[in-house]
């Protein structure tokens, strides 16, 4: 599948038609999100488009309306369904500009058409686009179907400020957790100061296994850094009031996932922060990736 590459601000960002991801972002020589080979495959939803529902659907199955719906479990050892229906599957690029020392974009498409478990009918675009303030990345959706639709989203990017996440700082200002069960299913929501999990006062990881949605925070705004510097992700918590942040402890895989959502998960089931789209409804959620301290 083609990729296609960005130029701007002093960054350069690999978009990917597969999962309409985020394959690559470096500043300058450095990378600032674990990156994956051309045409895949995709490590741990790495850069992703998470959508209809981002995280997980606990067991699968959920009440809408007059209905109850099953969608299939692509998470067996655990038994859910995770983070929805487009994450790896082709997008079609709808536009693309990329021009060096100018602001370089890109446009993806992919519709959600009714499936097994979501019977409704959703049309996605992506814009990627480059600016000295870094990568901007806006996912709109909308309601292209003739009923009402549960709907969430988020990205999954893993930040890189060096090779050891126990080395990395995290300033996380969020003060509730979302604590789970051993199949990572919710259970209960805690303050952050009574769990590991306060990171309001930025401090190292350590050997602290993070792979928690976080809420109530005071800003939209993650910052790492590690020994090969700094790497921030922003964006509005009135559209995007959770977090999940994921250390990936076992996996083998490099970097800090930091993935803002619309809602936490199991939303489908809990109905907390899920969004309703209606006939003809949109929806719109941004989020940039940059160098702490560079300016538009």
């Amino acid at each position: 599948m083609p990729d296609y590459t960005l130029l701007g601000g002093g960054y350069q960002a690999v978009v990917s038609e597969l999962g309409g991801a985020l394959r690559a972002l470096r500043h300058g020589d450095r990378d600032l999100v674990a990156s994956w080979p051309e045409g895949g495959p995709i490590p741990y939803y790495s850069g992703t488009m998470l959508a209809p529902w981002p995280n997980r659907v606990v067991g699968g199955t959920y009440a809408f309306g007059d209905g109850r719906h099953r969608l299939p479990v692509n998470e067996p050892d655990r038994g859910h369904a995770l983070h929805g229906l487009v994450a790896g599957v082709r997008w079609e690029c709808a536009e693309v500009l990329s021009v060096e020392d100018e602001h370089g974009h890109v446009r993806l498409t992919r519709t959600i058409e009714p499936v097994e478990g979501y019977p409704f009918r959703i049309a996605l675009e992506v814009r990627h686009a480059l600016s000295p303030a870094g990568l901007t990345t806006t996912l709109t959706a909308q309601n292209v179907g003739d009923s009402p639709a549960p709907y969430g989203c988020g990205p999954h990017p893993w930040l890189l400020a060096g090779p050891d996440v126990r080395e990395y700082e995290l300033d996380l200002p969020a003060s509730r957790v979302l604590l789970t069960d051993e199949t990572l299913a919710p259970t209960e929501s805690a303050g952050v100061a009574d769990t590991p999990y306060d990171f309001r006062r930025a401090r190292r990881i350590g050997e602290t296994a993070v792979d928690h949605a976080f809420t109530e925070i005071a800003t939209g705004r993650v910052t790492v850094r590690g020994p090969e510097g700094e790497v921030e992700m922003t964006w509005d918590a009135t559209a995007l009031p959770w977090v999940q942040i994921c250390t990936g402890t076992g996996l083998g895989h490099e970097g800090l996932a930091v993935e803002p959502m619309t809602c936490p998960p199991d939303a489908f089931n809990s109905g907390v922060d899920l969004i309703v789209l209606q006939p003809g409804d949109k929806h719109e959620a941004t989020w940039t990736i940059s160098v702490p301290g560079r300016d538009a």
